[in-house]
């Protein structure tokens, strides 16, 4: 029997035999060309072209939903292997699954008729969330229940803003979109909140991983889905002063988090650091929204980048640099060309979030270029080893 499944695994092309291969490398790929296009469209070279919903519409959803929704697939299509220990999702079925997140991409781009847009975009999240709840329902794996209900949220969210599209009313495109980039964090701060104490420990050979506080991780990660309901109903587009405390609870709670596990010792490993700073943009992203509804910040979008670019970006760059190397088999040590890569990556988000309201445009150019420059050194690095087998002989 391991004989014939190692023959039907080096019958799949080595890049249909795990999620994150694909989905890592067509995301990556997405998020250099789609910051190249915006850029082209801010400056009027794309003539009378105009994307589903035009420029802005395509960029707030396609940087949430096409290169958000892809890492976040090849992650926990990857991740659910070893959560239960079944194979994952490979060959013609991965292959078909990143086409159908392809064709919603060139739908949206090429400004496709609703009729073709609406069931491609509408199938892509849906279908990850059956795989996965699948996948967990088969060994009762009720720990990870949480993931699932984030991913139908997200689809709902993508749902909103095609109602939106579709009714031309951009202000349900903005909520669908803001509510998912707040349903994004939500599963951000569920996956690093396990994954970030475990590296930092294993990583710095520590003899003991700090011990969880169940009320605060399940806090924040309510915070966050209660956050992003606001948003989709609207309510959080409007300066709301009652809506301070529940994004200063969430901010204060993943401070928190972050502190208690910290330790100096990150600052020499180059997968550590980078996931400590973009849990911080966690903590900041909440922040600036409190102050933005105390008045104290005059545009909320600050707050969103400080999100998109610093947190969610980040948290991207450094997990997949270190998730492709570990599931193809390799040591854990990235290019040194990588630690550039992250620098780059946060020096973006300063520019975005920090430099902007001083500089200008100039900030804007600065954040752009340094977004762009920080995931082609990844793909630099790493677009061959995730078309290659793994270098240990192991399936995957």
């Amino acid at each position: 029997m391991q004989l014939l499944d190692a023959s039907r695994e080096l019958a799949i092309r080595p890049i249909w035999r795990l999620g994150f291969r694909p989905f890592f490398l067509f995301g990556t790929v997405f998020a250099v060309i789609a910051v190249l296009i915006w850029l082209a469209a801010l400056n009027g070279h794309a003539g009378t072209w105009q994307p589903a919903g035009g420029w802005l519409a395509w960029h707030r959803h396609e940087m949430v939903f096409g290169f958000g929704g892809a890492i976040v697939a090849g992650f926990l299509l990857t991740a659910v292997q070893n959560w239960t220990g079944n194979l994952g999702l490979r060959g013609r079925s991965l292959a078909l699954l990143a086409m159908l997140w392809l064709a919603g991409r060139l739908a949206w781009l090429l400004g496709a008729p609703l009729l073709l847009l609406l069931p491609l975009e509408l199938a892509f999240l849906p279908t990850v969330a059956f795989v996965m709840g699948r996948s967990l329902w088969q060994v009762r794996q009720r720990g990870n229940y949480p993931v699932v209900v984030v991913l139908t949220l997200l689809a709902l969210a993508d749902t909103l803003v095609l109602w939106g599209l579709a009714s031309s009313n951009d202000d349900l495109q903005r909520q669908g979109v803001l509510a998912a980039l707040w349903l994004v964090s939500a599963l951000m701060g569920l996956i690093g909140g396990r994954v970030i104490p475990f590296f930092t420990q294993r990583g710095l050979g520590r003899n003991q991983q700090v011990k969880a506080l169940p009320w605060l991780d399940w806090g924040t990660l309510g915070g966050a889905i209660l956050l992003a309901v606001t948003f989709a109903t609207g309510h959080g587009l409007q300066v709301n002063p009652w809506l301070a405390p529940l994004c200063a609870m969430l901010g204060l709670g993943n401070l928190l988090r972050l502190a208690r596990w910290y330790d100096a010792g990150i600052w020499r490993v180059p997968l550590l650091w980078p996931l400590h700073l973009a849990f911080a943009w966690l903590a900041v992203a909440p922040l600036g929204l409190v102050a933005w509804h105390l008045g104290i910040l005059a545009n909320q979008s600050l707050a969103q980048h400080a999100l998109g670019v610093g947190a969610m970006g980040g948290l991207i760059l450094a997990m997949i640099a270190r998730v492709s190397l570990g599931h193809s088999g390799r040591s854990l040590e990235p290019p040194r060309a990588m630690g550039l890569a992250f620098a780059l990556l946060n020096l973006g988000a300063l520019a975005r979030v920090i430099l902007l309201p001083l500089l200008g445009a100039s900030a804007f150019w600065l954040a752009a270029a340094c977004w762009g420059a920080a995931f082609a050194l990844f793909l630099r690095y790493y677009a061959v080893l995730l078309c290659t087998p793994r270098v240990d002989g192991r399936p995957g």
